[in-house]
This record gives structure tokens, sequence and C-alpha cells, in this order.
């Protein structure tokens, strides 16, 4: 059984520039698995340097990313190929 089964998760639909939900809250202290799901017409790039993840997505691609437990805070994410629209953040509380 992979290491990150049962983890909590959250999915986000990355889709020509929008981003949806465009504000994830989390619980703080807690790893978790981000589902990435990208339901447009071209390719985008979950990217989020101060969460040190990054992931490039065909059209039609799903895949996921895990995140390390976050102190309370807000950690920015953004679709590197849509900018500088497809902004969003994660709230650890």
């Amino acid at each position: 059984m992979p290491a990150f089964a049962g983890l909590p998760s959250y999915d986000l639909e990355l889709k020509d520039g929008a981003l949806n939900p465009q504000t994830l809250k989390v619980n703080a202290g807690e790893r978790f698995k981000l589902n990435l799901h990208n339901t447009g017409m071209g390719p985008v790039e979950f990217e989020s340097p101060r969460l040190r993840q990054e992931k490039v997505l065909a059209p039609g691609a799903e895949s996921f990313v895990v995140i390390p437990p976050l102190k309370k805070d807000e950690y920015e994410f953004f679709d590197e190929f849509h900018l500088p629209d497809a902004k969003g953040r994660i709230i650890a509380q």
C-alpha cells in the first residue's frame, strides 16, 4: 500500500487559466494529497515555490502532489502557463 493512501485529499481543477477552487483550506500540521485535474484544452503547470512543488499536466491529464505538514499560514500556488490570472492559495489553519 503506497505511503500516501489514506491521506486527506483535496481536488484542484485547472482549466485554461481558471483554478477551482482558488482557495483551499487545510489543517495545519497535517500531510495531505492534492489531486490535480487538467480539464482544459491546453497544458497547465501547477507550481508553488514556497511548497517546493511543480507539476506539468497535458490536456485531460490527472496527477497529484503530496504536501508535507504546513505551519499555520497562507501558501500561494499558480498555473505557470496562465499567469497573471491563474493564482490561488492554500490556507493552513
